[in-house]
């Protein structure tokens, strides 16, 4: 069964001689526990399908389903609640809190929809993580690398349908790059998780299942990856 599908997404920013088609006719499906790699240049569209995929941005036309739901047919207040409890997201920069902990960061999540954390998943995660002795740091007391792994935390906290990962190791170290790849295919296998990935590293999108490369707005399947 299809996690993820995209029908016919087209994206088109102005109007007469001076718009901009970011994204046209885009169509993939993405099937449950499979870890997909985006590749493309700068420009290419991939933040603007990333977007669109996470309920960020809305097509110009198409529409995308996420567990057979179509994001684009509900109305603003039932997305944001969808999104926040089926989609996870991990960012370039982390976007952590800066006065939280790595704990307080990793539930935030949960809070936000007034909800109570599962104790032993999140013991499990900060273990898998190697965050446990730093669970009660700030941000400013980590790594990048260790910013990057309470980033990948938090997206897990809820046990997302879909994770979508902006180019999640553009401001890490080989170590650390090499480090977040691993933890995020070992997530995609321990947990079945469907993630996602940006990159324009063709080497790092190896490392996913399939690659999916776009160029001017449009997609190309360039398929399975070798083990």
């Amino acid at each position: 069964m299809n996690l993820l599908e995209v029908q016919s997404i087209s994206k088109t920013y102005g109007s007469g001689e001076t718009a901009v088609h970011a994204l046209k006719h885009v169509s993939f499906s993405v099937p449950k526990g499979e870890f997909v790699a985006v590749i493309g240049e700068s420009g290419s569209g991939k933040s603007t399908l990333l977007n669109i995929l996470g309920g960020l941005d809305t097509p110009t036309s198409g529409e995308v389903y996420i567990d057979g739901k179509g994001t684009f047919s509900m109305k603003e207040k039932n997305l944001t609640v969808f999104r926040r409890r089926n989609i996870g997201f991990i960012f370039q920069a982390f976007n952590l809190i800066p006065e939280l902990t790595v704990e307080q960061n990793m539930i935030f999540p949960i809070l936000l929809d007034y909800q109570k954390p599962n104790k032993k998943y999140l013991e499990e995660l900060l273990t898998v993580l190697g965050l446990k002795e730093r669970r009660n740091h700030l941000p400013s007391q980590l790594s990048g690398g260790q910013q990057q792994r309470v980033a990948i935390g938090r997206a897990l906290i809820t046990h997302p349908s879909l994770i979508l990962a902006d180019e999640p190791t553009g401001n890490l170290d080989t170590q650390n790059t090499s480090e977040v790849i691993t933890l995020l295919k070992e997530a995609s296998r321990q947990y079945e998780q469907t993630i996602i990935m940006i990159t324009h590293n063709r080497r790092i999108a190896q490392s996913a299942d399939r690659i999916l490369q776009i160029s001017d707005g449009v997609l190309t399947d360039m398929g399975r990856c070798r083990e």
